[in-house]
């Protein structure tokens, strides 16, 4: 985005009411790689006040959430810098290859991350992550009729990662005790699990 433009709307968000604030203008004050960070000012209609708030800039990303033939969730468990820990995590990552659709990134993860191939990629939902400071907005999907395939790790990090097989009744347990503590993990295998039951019940 360049100095002085307006952050880009995503596509695919709910219809929106009428704003009473404003953005007026945006200027770019620290470019990290694929983060951005953005000055923001911003117009408070209803009394003409001038705001200036920070944009973290990210090119969105995909979470996937694979589902083997006995209801167990394919996951990761890889070390976070953030976090300066190991997290339990489906496979996830940014859509940072120009002109590739949210499904293919998904697909090219699952292979990264897991070395699995999916026979059925079902979008479950969109979401923004953290929409008070950052614009990174999320794909959802569910994968299932897995296939074994080449595993290519593109990072240390998925180099480094090990993989667990975890029955989907199993995740109440995980969050409770805190052993899942990742939000697009609880978000993507509660999704999950209820789109499942219900296509069964159907």
């Amino acid at each position: 985005m360049s100095a002085g433009s307006v952050p880009e709307r995503r596509s695919g968000s709910v219809p929106e009411r009428p704003s009473e604030f404003e953005i007026v203008g945006s200027t770019v004050v620290c470019d990290a790689g694929f983060l951005s960070v953005s000055r923001v000012d911003v117009r408070d209609v209803r009394s003409d006040e001038a705001l200036v708030r920070h944009v973290v800039h990210h090119p969105g990303a995909v979470v996937v959430v694979p589902v083997d033939d006995q209801d167990r969730v394919v996951m990761v468990r890889q070390w976070r810098v953030a976090a300066d820990r190991e997290l339990l995590e489906v496979p996830a990552g940014k859509r940072d290859v120009d002109g590739e659709s949210p499904e293919a990134t998904a697909a090219r993860e699952l292979e990264e991350e897991i070395g699995m191939r999916a026979g059925s990629l079902q979008l479950l939902c969109e979401f923004y992550n953290s929409p008070g400071f950052c614009d990174e907005y999320t794909h959802l999907f569910l994968a299932t009729d897995l296939v074994p395939t080449a595993r290519a790790a593109a990072t240390a990090e998925e180099a480094a990662m090990t993989i667990e097989l975890v029955a989907l009744d199993a995740v109440d347990d995980l969050v409770a005790r805190r052993d899942v503590v990742d939000a697009k993990t609880i978000i993507g295998v509660y999704a999950a699990r209820a789109f499942l039951r219900g296509a069964s019940e159907r």
